[in-house]
């Protein structure tokens, strides 16, 4: 038998299924080509086809919608192990990494729910970047700049609600919502997170995409077109969420291109990475606020004192009660230990007359020296908080559970134990 009749015997060879290719766009400026890769955060086809893109050996460089913090997050497993809790104490983080641990409890419950893993397709970027050579580059605004912003553009009266709205969705059993697995799949995981106050305040949508399109757009010009000619990759390989691709591919164009669509001159990158990386202040009213509640405060018991010392003494037992009980109620919620429960019902009624100091950081402080976490606690942190059991067993979880909740029940006992000695000066 001959070869050509072999082969006209032999079988077809299995063709590999080609992938869905999603949404891309490509941008050529100063002799670089950028291919931005829309993907979605829940889905393997998006890892895959990420994979694929760089195997082919058509770009230069990646680029990915990472910070630096959540580049350690994705790559290094050890990363919660690293942790000095005292070091995020006294740095005054204990707050914001409680939330970036509640966020990340909700992406990994839908991860479970729709049974992939979180961020695949920017592990898939990362691995492929390394495994074949190439420069990556780390485009993202940092997470805790974003959510300051975030909470600057919501009304003060209505920023409890959005707290609570985040630890809601942490202890919550319930499947995730369809509309939010959808908002995912059109590509950005802190969008899909504050979705149902994006969709009552259209003013979230500058802090959550906009800005991070033109953030993203001034660090590729950074780290790409800034470098000399020689140097500068000619092909770029963007891989951001879905949601980010006509923002970022308008972003990305000539400058001329922007000036007619916009009608106004581009500032410099330095000056517009300056400004999208600037925390918003605070303001004025809301500094005083605190000092002025403690002079109205200290104000109430010296009339008190001074119009009869028994109701002066009234006055101040009860702020001492309210204040101080609330606040250990907080930690007791969070199962502290009873001499942190003690320690912080004791320290409240102060701390609340010093706005430099706070109960949950006298709490978590306690706690963190009665029951230090082991290194199994912070092994386990990121699989734990998916659970609301997990936030009171794990040591290192429960540290800033009552961190929050003595901070809580600190700040609801400055203002009714305020209100109390209003209404006793009345009576």
């Amino acid at each position: 038998m001959t070869d050509g009749e072999r082969s006209q015997l032999a079988p077809p060879p299995a063709q590999t299924p080609a992938l869905e290719r999603g949404p891309r766009a490509s941008v050529e400026r100063d002799g670089v080509t950028f291919t931005l890769l829309g993907t979605a955060h829940v889905s393997s086809a998006s890892a895959a086809e990420v994979e694929q893109e760089i195997a082919s050996g058509a770009y230069d460089a990646v680029a990915v919608e990472l910070d630096a913090a959540r580049h350690v997050a994705l790559t290094d497993n050890e990363r919660w192990a690293k942790v000095d809790l005292f070091e995020v104490l006294k740095q005054g983080k204990m707050g914001m990494v409680a939330v970036s641990l509640a966020l990340g409890a909700f992406q990994q419950r839908l991860a479970d729910q729709l049974g992939i893993e979180p961020g695949a397709e920017m592990r898939a970027a990362v691995n492929g970047a390394a495994a074949h050579g190439l420069p990556l580059k780390l485009i993202d605004r940092d997470l805790g700049v974003t959510l300051k912003r975030v909470a600057a553009s919501v009304p003060w009266w209505q920023r409890p609600a959005l707290i609570m709205g985040v630890v809601a969705s942490v202890f919550s059993r319930e499947k995730i919502d369809p509309a939010e697995i959808e908002q995912l799949k059109q590509g950005d995981v802190l969008e899909a997170t504050f979705a149902e106050f994006a969709e009552r305040d259209r003013g979230l949508y500058a802090p959550l995409i906009s800005e991070r399109d033109r953030y993203m757009a001034r660090q590729l010009e950074l780290q790409v077109l800034a470098l000399p000619p020689a140097e500068r990759p000619r092909s770029v390989l963007v891989v951001i969420g879905a949601g980010h691709l006509a923002g970022l591919k308008q972003e990305l164009e000539p400058r001329s291109a922007r000036e007619s669509s916009e009608g106004s001159p581009q500032r410099s990158v330095a000056a517009d990475l300056a400004e999208l990386e600037r925390s918003p202040p605070r303001h004025p009213l809301m500094r005083l606020l605190p000092w002025l509640l403690v002079a109205a405060i200290l104000l109430g018991f010296y009339i008190g004192f001074r119009r009869e010392p028994d109701l002066g003494l009234r006055l101040l037992l009860e702020w001492v009660i309210i204040n101080g009980g609330l606040a250990g109620l907080g930690a007791a919620i969070a199962l502290a230990h009873p001499l942190t429960i003690l320690g912080t019902a004791l320290a409240a009624p102060f701390t609340s007359l010093n706005p430099l100091v706070g109960a949950g950081f006298v709490a978590a402080g306690l706690e963190l020296w009665l029951r230090k976490p082991s290194v199994g606690d912070f092994q386990r942190l990121r699989s734990d908080v998916t659970r609301a059991r997990g936030w009171w067993s794990n040591r290192a979880a429960r540290a800033f559970l009552v961190f929050v909740l003595a901070t809580v029940g600190s700040v609801l006992g400055t203002y009714l134990g305020g209100f109390r000695i209003l209404d006793g000066l009345l009576r």
